[in-house]
């Protein structure tokens, strides 16, 4: 009986960084129609307008902490 897995067998190359981030945005995207319960386009979508609403700093509004801060009355 021969083994045919064995005579293909090789040794394990490390993936490139690029495949990996894709593989880890497709992982996020996926996550993201579950959760969202939304189509694949639906999701480039929101993935894109995240993406200018960060690179527009201008209107990006400034979130600091309260000047002052009460718990209760």
């Amino acid at each position: 009986m021969r083994w045919h897995w064995r005579q293909q067998a090789r040794p394990i190359e490390p993936r490139p960084m690029a495949s990996i981030r894709a593989m880890e945005l497709e992982t996020a995207k996926e996550i993201l129609a579950e959760v969202f319960h939304a189509r694949p386009g639906e999701v480039e979508e929101m993935i894109k307008s995240r993406l200018e609403e960060r690179s527009r700093p201008e209107e990006r509004e400034v979130r600091l902490w309260p000047a002052t801060f009460c718990l209760g009355e």
